[in-house]
């Protein structure tokens, strides 16, 4: 859980930014480059929604519970990051509601059983901007859910959002890049950067040093709450998606009936 330097596209010193494109960041910079890489591990699939949700069934509103994995994110006292049905909806739509819940800027997750979520910036008129298989680009809505249901997820990290303007500016700023041009390894790190503009979500964004710790805490259960650490933020995300398309800890829970 590393740099991975192993992964780094090789490119001129001078063609490596010192910071982030929109200029939104004002404090004394943290690393010296950023490294660039993407390695978007979920893919947005074909599965029917019915295939997805084969257990669920609607509500009279339209909405579907599921039966997530729940987390909190620290870094060192302060939460940042809240994923639990007690302070939360967690409630999930088809794209059809979604839309007219949606304003430019905000912040979408589309979830499915067994797999990371995808996240996206909502534009208008159905069309996201988000980060897929390597290129930031923007997409019907429709047409990328692939059967998943979606929720707006603005508040899931508890940053200070950017006003919606800049969101959009930072989201569009960033159409047609690939690859060799990505600093983010997954959709969520990309979406989430657009909204709150904080370096910690480009990968190699943040010094690795023991004073700052991230704790990112798994309830598996109401009494069993599994606690990992990391040394970055990015770290935590992949991690923590990472358990949510295999279930992993969950499972281990199960069978052990403790943590």
């Amino acid at each position: 859980m590393g740099n991975q330097l192993d992964r780094i596209t090789h490119l001129n010193y001078s063609e490596l930014p010192t910071g982030d494109p929109s200029g939104i960041e004002k404090d004394e910079l943290r690393v010296g480059v950023a490294y660039f890489f993407s390695d978007e591990e979920e893919e947005l699939d074909d599965r029917s929604q019915s295939d997805n949700y084969k257990d669920q069934s609607p509500s009279k509103d339209g909405h579907v519970v599921l039966n997530e994995i729940e987390y909190s994110a620290f870094c060192c006292q302060e939460c940042i990051f809240s994923k639990l049905r007690e302070n939360e909806d967690l409630n999930i739509y088809s794209v059809k509601t979604l839309l007219t819940m949606c304003k430019p800027g905000d912040l979408l997750e589309l979830v499915a059983n067994d797999q990371p979520p995808h996240w996206a910036i909502y534009d208008r008129n159905d069309q996201v901007i988000h980060l897929h298989k390597g290129e930031i680009r923007k997409d019907s809505l429709f047409e990328i859910s692939n059967g998943r249901l979606g929720r707006i997820v603005n508040n899931r990290y508890r940053y200070r959002p950017l006003p919606a303007d800049l969101v959009m500016q930072n989201a569009s700023g960033h159409l047609g890049l690939s690859s060799g041009e990505i600093c983010w390894t997954n959709s969520e790190s990309f979406a989430a950067w657009c909204r709150f503009g904080k370096r910690e979500f480009k990968a190699g964004g943040e010094v690795h040093t023991g004073e700052q710790q991230y704790f990112l805490k798994v309830h598996l259960s109401e009494n069993n709450v599994h606690t990992l650490v990391f040394h970055s933020l990015e770290d935590l995300i992949r991690e923590r998606r990472k358990v949510d398309a295999s279930g992993i800890l969950k499972e281990l829970s199960l069978v052990n009936g403790k943590e």
